[in-house]
């Protein structure tokens, strides 16, 4: 126990100090993740509004294929991005595996069935209403998405704070199209892999503490603003 005590001691010295090395492990998961989230959500937030409000032959097979995708294994997708990323692959010209830019399109990857997904249940339960209202009112069905964002957006947000929670607790598909590379591609998940493998617990319990109070932090935000709505 005494090391684990010690370790916990440690842990805060770094965050305090403002260890260099940690807060660029921190800095670098936060904009990969929130990178990710951003993009997947600017297209895919619409895309499940529309599909949950639209009939369509078919919508029952395009539910079933959302619900399923959403429960991909991150290193599924992390091997299909480096094999297209690799040297050999056909997107190797772009020189981008093992870059931060690689870790984003995997992620991005990874949240877009969770963003669509949520978003489709979502409007698909209680978009229809507003979009009923919308229509009656002669709007068109991207006015109806429009309104349903904008009246659902708390709903919006907690999705796409669970998107982020996701993608920022990732472990597998940074580590295979990233190669966790120092100073480079190391966020905090690899890294407290990496340190707990290694004994070195300081670091690991440092980073883990980050990646709880960013998690804490985000969901306490969104909550107030709910509250305050």
């Amino acid at each position: 126990m005494e090391y684990i005590k010690q370790g916990f001691i440690e842990a805060f010295q770094l965050l305090l100090q403002f260890d260099p090395e940690v807060y660029d492990v921190i800095g670098l998961s936060l904009f990969v993740s929130t990178s990710a989230t951003v993009i997947a959500a600017f297209v895919f937030v619409p895309l499940g509004v529309y599909l949950g409000i639209k009939d369509f032959k078919g919508k029952k097979m395009i539910s079933r294929l959302i619900y399923t995708s959403m429960s991909i294994p991150s290193v599924i997708v992390g091997l299909v991005v480096a094999l297209l990323l690799a040297r050999r692959g056909p997107l190797g010209f772009l020189g981008l595996l093992y870059t931060p830019k690689a870790m984003i399109i995997a992620q991005t990857i990874l949240v877009i069935p969770l963003i669509l997904g949520l978003t489709y249940s979502m409007a698909k339960n209680r978009g229809v209403a507003i979009h009923k209202v919308a229509k009656s009112l002669g709007g068109t069905r991207w006015d109806s998405v429009i309104l349903i964002i904008r009246e659902l957006r708390i709903d919006i947000l907690v999705n796409l704070a669970t998107s982020f929670s996701r993608a920022i607790s990732e472990v597998g598909a940074v580590m295979i199209v990233g190669g966790n590379i120092k100073g480079q591609t190391r966020v905090i998940t690899t890294t407290i892999s990496m340190m707990n493998s290694m004994g070195e617990y300081p670091m690991a319990i440092a980073l883990g503490t980050i990646l709880l109070i960013i998690s804490f932090g985000i969901h306490s935000i969104i909550y107030s603003y709910s509250q305050e709505e």
